[in-house]
């Protein structure tokens, strides 16, 4: 396993052997990460209250930031989820094959459901639902347009790539899990 792994409070993160976590990775406390997922450069998963989880094949990319809210809320990323560069996911739930666009920030108890996206620099405010086939953008994100299948075969493109992308690079983990 590479990356700085931080216990705290007991809680060890737990990491897949097929995962791949970038050397400069920072995974601290209750923080969950599943087969093939992959945690880019520094990013940062703080698991210091509620848990944190990340599904299989699912991607965080460089400088994501993941944090959980102190009064109970985790975040949980699904499975085959994409999270582009430098995204804030605080105390959501971004379920199976969606979308975060880069620089964007989803918020405490804001649910990205199955297959809907949030677009680069959107900001999802608290409690708010980007409901599955939409594309959500803006600050504050609302809903700018159903999505199409052209945009679906792209998600599960991206996912993918990272998935192989991530086998790539030469890390104690990856030769571990061959």
């Amino acid at each position: 396993m590479s990356g700085l792994i931080v216990p705290h409070k007991g809680f060890v993160p737990r990491v897949a052997r097929s995962a791949f976590i970038a050397p400069n990775a920072t995974l601290v406390g209750d923080v969950e990460i599943g087969e093939n997922a992959s945690i880019w450069f520094g990013v940062i998963l703080r698991g210091d209250g509620p848990g944190i989880r990340v599904g299989e094949n699912s991607n965080l990319q460089d400088g994501t930031v993941v944090h959980v809210a102190a009064r109970g809320l985790m975040t949980v990323v699904g499975r085959n989820v994409t999270v582009g560069h430098m995204v804030l996911l605080h105390a959501c739930e971004i379920q199976d094959g969606a979308f975060v666009g880069m620089h964007s920030t989803v918020l405490d108890g804001a649910v990205v459901e199955t297959e809907a996206m949030v677009a680069a620099g959107a900001v999802v405010t608290p409690r708010k639902v980007v409901r599955r086939g939409e594309l959500w953008a803006g600050n504050p994100a609302k809903k700018l347009r159903d999505l199409t299948e052209k945009d679906y075969e792209g998600f599960r493109r991206i996912a993918a790539g990272y998935v192989t992308l991530a086998r790539s690079y030469d890390t104690p983990q990856q030769k571990a899990a061959e």
